[in-house]
């Protein structure tokens, strides 16, 4: 547990990947990790048990100054890939849900706007939102489009000075207490996909939101399935760089970065917890660490998470460089998602049945990882754009009939 927990960070990082770290990046850690320690840890769980949001935490995020992660300027901090990518990891480490919470935010909904908003439009929402003054969500998996979200069926269409959009969407994080909505919708006169912000207050009663309940899996953030009914938006609200899936991709391959090192975080704090339950826990009047079979799994476990780290620290640099491709975010994302549900089901299997118990926190990482497994983009969807790229093909499944 993250508490304990000074002494076994030196076990995560075996390859002492930390001397690779500048001033910054290690600044930045400790005073995620503090954050974590003091704010998130104590309270997360019983938010994760009652499936509810933790409302308390969300101001104090801006005075953590990490708020738009990479952004230069508009109040947002600038941060480097690399330091934007442990913050992920660290959140991740201590709550999924409120990495996610702040992905949406900082990365999926602040990041869409500065990629793809005019100046402008970057001026007007950027920082109020980096102080968390307005807290961002990002509409674009639909009811019946997920992998395929590509034939989304929202859609927009030019009446003067105005937007109209009508449609659903579906797994909105943030989406029922947002201001800013960015939703992405088909334009009727061109059929292309398009990128609004919608602002909630103007939006009326035209847009609504229920909080999908139920969930196995990062229950302490709110996702949401929204419904647009004739939502009317002014054209000064489309963003002016947002005119084609391609743009979408854009933000897509950014914050699938991000997702990587999420990845990371879950497979550490499940990692660090079946290293302290070994060390603490015996069986047969013999520590359960001294077990040839306790050893082999966690020696296996750390391989994976040293892997997952050297793809990231790398990614890292050639996102800084201008470097990475679609296809290295989706690799990376595809990787540690992968991997970081395999390290968190071996941590489950060595806690035994204290695995399934919260204050454990490995079968909340568990649970939360599906999540991670899944969103932004499947294993399989993440696949075809590796093969895609590495092939200069786009795959295809033949019908039956051929």
């Amino acid at each position: 547990m993250l508490t304990r927990a000074e002494g076994l960070m030196s076990a995560t990082d075996y390859y002492l990947l930390d001397e690779l770290l500048g001033e910054e990046e290690r600044e930045v850690r400790e005073r995620v990790r503090a954050f974590c320690e003091k704010e998130v840890l104590p309270v997360i769980g019983d938010y994760w048990n009652r499936e509810e949001f933790p409302f308390e935490l969300v101001g104090k995020f801006a005075d953590l100054g990490i708020v738009g992660g990479a952004i230069r300027g508009y109040g947002c901090p600038g941060l480097s890939r690399l330091a934007e990518g442990i913050v992920a990891a660290e959140l991740a480490r201590a709550d999924g849900s409120i990495n996610t919470f702040y992905g949406v935010h900082s990365g999926l909904a602040m990041g869409t706007i500065a990629m793809l908003g005019s100046e402008e439009q970057k001026q007007r929402w950027l920082p109020s939102m980096a102080r968390m003054e307005k807290i961002g969500a990002f509409g674009l998996t639909e009811p019946e489009h997920g992998s395929d979200v590509v034939m989304l069926e929202t859609t927009a269409r030019r009446e003067g000075d105005e937007w109209v959009l009508d449609g659903r969407k579906k797994w909105i994080g943030n989406a029922s207490f947002a201001d800013l909505v960015i939703v992405w919708a088909r334009d009727l006169s061109d059929g292309e996909v398009k990128g609004f912000v919608v602002e909630r207050e103007e939006a009326g009663e035209a847009f609504s939101a229920e909080v999908i309940k139920g969930k196995t899996g990062k229950r302490a953030v709110w996702q949401a399935e929204i419904e647009l009914r004739g939502v009317r938006v002014p054209h000064e609200n489309k963003l002016e760089g947002a005119n084609s899936f391609k743009d979408t991709s854009k933000v897509l391959t950014a914050t699938r970065y991000g997702v990587a090192w999420e990845g990371v975080g879950h497979a550490v704090a499940a990692y660090e917890a079946a290293l302290a339950y070994a060390k603490e826990r015996r069986i047969f009047t013999r520590p359960l660490e001294s077990y040839q079979l306790i050893q082999n799994k966690l020696a296996n476990m750390l391989s994976e998470i040293t892997a997952m780290q050297l793809i990231c620290f790398r990614l890292a640099q050639l996102f800084e460089q201008g470097k990475m491709t679609g296809g290295m975010a989706s690799l990376a994302k595809m990787h540690t998602a992968k991997k970081a549900r395999q390290v968190c089901l071996e941590a489950r299997d060595i806690l035994g049945g204290n695995g399934l118990l919260l204050e454990h926190v490995v079968g909340k990482h568990l649970a939360d990882v599906e999540v991670v497994y899944t969103y932004e983009g499947t294993d399989i969807v993440q696949s075809l754009i590796v093969g895609r790229e590495i092939t200069g093909t786009q795959a295809f499944a033949p019908s039956r009939a051929g």
